[in-house]
């Protein structure tokens, strides 16, 4: 138990020391991340009208809406890394990346964002709200927040919150990138699990 505290204690000093020196050094050049892509599924599937999900914009906490990766340093301490930042901002790679997996998920449903359907009437409609998305100090990437499932009518189906840790397998910002796209599949999971439950 106490050597597996220490190697807890290890690895946070260490992240932490990471996020230190990226803000600390001004003269090395920004690293820029995208999260992992979905895999693609192998086969297209002509799915009928009736099965349309339609993502609308995804909804951050503030302090998750900028440039720079957050890392959290203690219980109530964040900071935004300075020298590595999202190639793009993180709102648009997650509406993309969670339609890419929801698809290869849901292979009988069209999944399409808000921005490229007319339709306002979607048989379903799906709203995430994230208020975590970070690097975490005991070397966990985490992933909080709620979703909203709509009927075409408005009529609320589902409002669920989820909270998703994964553990880094290694030190520094590549490996917390990779951990949160891992959070990221296991939110699609529960999602699809759940509209396939709502039908």
């Amino acid at each position: 138990m106490m050597r597996s505290r220490g190697l807890s204690a290890l690895f946070a000093a260490s992240l932490a020391t990471l996020w230190l020196s990226g803000c600390a050094s001004g003269g090395t050049p920004t690293t820029h991340y995208t999260l992992p892509d979905a895999p693609l599924p192998e086969e297209a599937t002509e799915a009928s009208a009736d099965r349309l999900l339609v993502i609308r914009p995804i909804r951050l906490a503030r302090y998750l809406d900028v440039e720079g990766i957050v890392f959290q340093l203690d219980d109530i301490t964040v900071q935004q890394a300075k020298g590595h930042q999202w190639a793009e901002p993180l709102g648009r790679q997650l509406e993309r990346g969670l339609r890419d997996r929801l698809a290869s998920r849901l292979s009988d449903t069209r999944i399409m964002l808000d921005g490229d359907t007319r339709r306002s009437d979607a048989p379903l409609s799906l709203r995430l709200e994230l208020a975590r998305f970070q690097g975490r100090h005991d070397g966990m990437a985490v992933a909080e927040g709620r979703w909203h499932l709509r009927a075409a009518d408005g009529e609320l189906l589902s409002l669920t919150p989820f909270s998703l840790t994964t553990p880094l397998e290694a030190d520094g910002y590549p490996a917390l990138v990779q951990a949160l796209g891992q959070d990221l599949d296991r939110l699609a999971d529960r999602l699809a699990s759940e509209i396939e439950r709502l039908r």
